[in-house]
């Protein structure tokens, strides 16, 4: 795979995305000499699952923090008689 500085990925741009993209052909993209990125071919379908890959998911430490979170603000603004734990284990009898 050759490799392509970034000053020369910025004057030959037009010629190198052209032949990824007629070509495939693929790069690695250096600064100062060393490796930063590639440059490969991608369609739609490929873009999609890796598009879906970046999407950060909370972990359930993250989430049990944000559920305490909302346990607690809901506790705090309740006005009813009941408890709403016992609310809800009521609507769901």
């Amino acid at each position: 795979m050759p490799r392509v500085g970034i000053r020369e990925l910025k004057a030959r741009a037009s010629e190198i995305v052209r032949a990824v993209r007629e070509e495939k052909a693929q790069y690695v993209i250096t600064y100062q000499g060393q490796p930063v990125g590639v440059l490969s071919p991608i369609d739609e379908e490929q873009l999609d699952a890796l598009l879906l890959q970046s999407v950060q998911h909370p972990s359930e430490a993250e989430l049990a923090a944000e559920l305490d979170e909302l346990s607690a603000t809901i506790a705090r603004r309740w006005k009813g008689r009941k408890t709403a734990v016992q609310t809800l284990s009521e609507m769901r009898d």
